[in-house]
């Protein structure tokens, strides 16, 4: 099979092309799992982290990729819930234990055992899949493949987001950042907290004229003050400077969720600038986000089809794999990125 694999640790640039791309065997499945042929994989920053060493791979050279749908093509021989033709997806979440205190309580994202796909195993980047029927899902009717590729990561982290910074409808919720991530959130948001009002702070000129057309009540800077405080905030950016210049807005008791599995390094002195009485006093809280369970999965794509939440896609062929990666690190971003394996 062809495949996109990272070789070795490497800064992205214009003038260098990050992925190789391979021929690989095949995969063949074990008893409990299924094969996918990919028609389609999502594009996310943290491939970049991945490639930049912020993320390390548990094994070089490794095929990325972690938003993976497309057809079931074979099926070990235990397998119940699939059969070869179905339409199916998976995301961050390869693999955990089921047996930890984590895992038994819903929370196997925190599970010491955890393996993420891309990461700690060949992803989607690639002409086949493998994984554990238990971690695969049934794609959403209604949706195309490419439509439904961001929902395996940009939307199902999205929506753990959401709950994590528990909004109520009619609250005021700021997003920080408005790429693939951000975009969803705020379709999620609409459709669940219709009262609630939407606050966007990005920079990117593309991105405000999204996120306004998509229903944010206010867009503007990262530096600009909102017009009205903050019950909650969810982050998707790269950095730590944006999410902690939002603290401010917080009103007593606000919540910021950080949507990252890694931070860029060179604005790690922001910390620095941090004031408690303005930034933290009151009870404000900070809150990470730390990978994905099934659950979250499994709600977020009954959700997109019960309110026909569909992402605002840009498509690559599979060979633009390394180009979809450079947009993405020169924030090159509108909605979210698609590879599109199969034509």
């Amino acid at each position: 099979m062809k495949a996109w694999v990272i070789e070795t640790i490497n800064y992205i640039s214009e003038d260098t092309n990050p992925l190789k791309l391979v021929e690989l065997d095949d995969p063949e499945p074990a008893k409990d799992e299924i094969v996918i042929k990919v028609y389609a994989c999502g594009v996310c920053h943290t491939e970049i982290d991945e490639i930049e060493g912020r993320v390390q791979p548990s094994f070089f050279p490794i095929i990325p990729g972690h938003q993976i749908v497309g057809e079931v093509f074979k099926i070990g021989e235990e397998v119940t819930k699939f059969k070869i033709g179905d339409r199916v997806g998976a995301g961050w979440i390869y693999f955990s234990c089921e047996k930890c205190e984590y895992c038994k309580k819903g929370l196997e994202n925190l599970c010491s055992q955890f393996k993420a796909t891309g990461k700690d195993v060949h992803g989607g980047y690639a002409d086949y899949f493998k994984i554990k029927e238990n971690f695969a899902f049934p794609l959403p009717k209604t949706f195309s493949y490419e439509e439904c590729a961001p929902l395996f990561c940009a939307g199902a982290i999205g929506y753990r987001s959401i709950k994590l910074a528990n909004p109520r409808d009619e609250q005021n919720i700021g997003l920080v950042g408005f790429g693939a991530s951000g975009h969803l959130v705020l379709k999620t948001i609409r459709a669940l907290f219709p009262f609630s009002k939407v606050f966007v702070f990005a920079r990117n000129p593309k991105q405000k004229e999204l996120a306004l057309s998509l229903g944010a009540f206010w867009v503007g800077d990262i530096e600009e003050e909102p017009p009205q405080r903050l019950h909650c905030a969810i982050d998707t950016t790269p950095v730590w400077g944006p999410p902690l210049s939002i603290l401010k807005h917080l009103v007593p008791g606000g919540r910021l969720v950080i949507n990252a599995i890694r931070k860029e390094d060179k604005d790690k002195d922001t910390f620095l600038n941090l004031d408690y009485a303005r930034d933290l006093w009151l009870e404000k809280e900070i809150k990470s986000v730390a990978n994905v369970t099934r659950k979250d999965i499994k709600e977020f794509l009954q959700l997109v089809e019960t309110f026909n939440i569909k992402p605002e896609i840009e498509v690559y062929p599979f060979e633009s794999a390394n180009q979809a990666l450079k947009d993405i690190k020169n924030k090159k971003i509108k909605g979210a990125k698609v590879l599109k394996i199969i034509e």
